[in-house]
């Protein structure tokens, strides 16, 4: 070749070990090798393409070869590149344990990948947890050559107890998934139709919780839209995040009728000494619509190591014999300082994973009278803030969870609030306030 920055022209691509997978699927991930000009270009552009490969989730290994044309047709400087795949089993199992929003969970999954041959995925999951047992039929199908816009329809049903209400809830639904990127956003369309069956955990449940307990049906439309450029889900050190979510409930039938709004905005700046600030910010509220009072089910919750620290689970604002039965409006923000371990132990290894946490979070949730106006609503969301601040280690484990041991000191406790101001840890897959 004389240089690796000298023309070259890919004649040929060629794809070994296919066995049930379609090869039209296989055009679209590689046909950009094609436009290679010279060969650091062909390795490049093959190394995506075998990223590609391998994002599809049907095969187990991708190697790449690039090689000289040979043949009648070969010219003086012409490439062969050829990826030498190994397709996924016709079905895998999986075991694997599960933490998030300070909640244990074994999950069992049989899937079947590749099922027509164009990357769809059937998957059959159990899920056995502290708090929730669930188990699931899902089955995705993406669009070929754009794989982020991706059909995905589960048929499901779950059992979930909430010890802070005095409630334990069975839902058994259906539901399909429209998930595509529009410019710098992801954007997912649902609808939902479930089966709730609401009832009391314990016989010393209070009758407002008694009174929400039976049968009802729910159908609703949602719509997310996220940007996230975070370095990372679960350490970001740089970044931000915008989720938006929007729900309607009623017009497809059912029972519950409602609109529910919220979001959440997380911003990541890094500072001196390899130390991190972080800003978060939450908030929605729920409409009820057509005179119908809204569910214990579709209220918001407030409180615990994945909102408000130092307060209960779930255990800010209305409640009635102590159980906690949610609002119609929240927010909560919190500002946090993330800097290594005095010292740096084990700088560049395991004392690596853990952070020093100083913190301080705010926020509220109560019930609006619609018919007050904007300004009495958020007069009342301003009024009987609770906050809290302290200091602690903060663990990442891998890449799915983190664990928290703060000393926490909780504010502006309201009557009927529970509280804690003892060390106290917690773990979740979501991003903490």
């Amino acid at each position: 070749m004389g240089t690796v920055h000298a023309r070259v022209v890919v004649q040929h691509v060629n794809i070994e070990g296919l066995g049930r997978t379609k090869e039209d699927l296989l055009g679209y991930e590689i046909s950009e090798v094609f436009d290679a000009k010279n060969l650091i270009d062909v390795m490049k552009k093959s190394h995506i393409a075998r990223q590609k490969l391998l994002r599809l989730g049907i095969f187990k290994e991708v190697e790449v070869v690039i090689d000289t044309s040979d043949g009648a047709d070969a010219l003086p400087n012409g490439l062969d590149v050829t990826f030498e795949v190994t397709e996924m089993k016709r079905l895998t199992g999986s075991y694997n344990t599960m933490v998030g929003n300070n909640e244990g969970s074994m999950v069992l999954g049989v899937k079947l990948p590749n099922v027509f041959g164009r990357a769809e995925k059937l998957t059959f999951q159990f899920s056995y947890g502290t708090k929730e047992t669930s188990y699931g039929l899902s089955f995705f199908k993406p669009q070929p050559g754009n794989f982020e816009r991706n059909l995905t329809l589960n048929l499901y049903k779950v059992t979930g107890q909430f010890p802070w209400s005095s409630l334990k809830e069975t839902d058994r639904g259906v539901s399909t998934e429209l998930n595509f990127p529009l410019w710098r956003t992801n954007h997912t369309l649902k609808w939902e139709g479930v089966w709730r069956e609401l009832g009391c955990l314990a016989r010393s449940a209070s009758f407002a919780v008694r009174e929400e307990s039976g049968h009802t049906l729910k159908s609703a439309l949602s719509h997310t839209m996220s940007i996230d450029n975070r370095n990372s889900a679960i350490f970001p050190k740089k970044g931000a995040l915008l989720r938006i979510n929007q729900e309607l409930a009623g017009y497809t039938g059912g029972d519950a009728s409602f609109l529910k709004e919220d979001f959440e905005l997380q911003v990541n700046r890094r500072l001196v000494w390899d130390s991190v600030l972080s800003a978060s910010l939450w908030g929605g509220c729920l409409l009820p619509i057509g005179g119908r009072p809204s569910s214990i089910a579709d209220r918001f919750y407030l409180g615990g190591p994945t909102s408000v620290r130092g307060f209960g689970m779930y255990s800010i604002g209305p409640q009635s014999e102590g159980d906690y039965l949610g609002g119609e409006a929240y927010w909560a923000g919190g500002l946090h300082l993330y800097t290594p371990l005095p010292f740096r132990p084990g700088r560049g290894g395991f004392g690596d994973l853990f952070r020093t946490h100083f913190f301080l979070n705010a926020g509220n949730l109560c019930n609006l009278n619609y018919g007050e106006g904007p300004r009495a609503h958020l007069q009342r969301l301003a009024e009987c803030v609770r906050w809290s601040y302290g200091a602690g280690i903060v663990l990442r484990l891998g890449n799915i969870a983190r664990l928290e041991l703060n000393y926490c000191i909780p504010m502006g406790v309201q009557s009927g609030d529970r509280y804690n101001t003892q060390t106290f840890g917690g773990a979740g897959q979501t991003r903490l306030l």
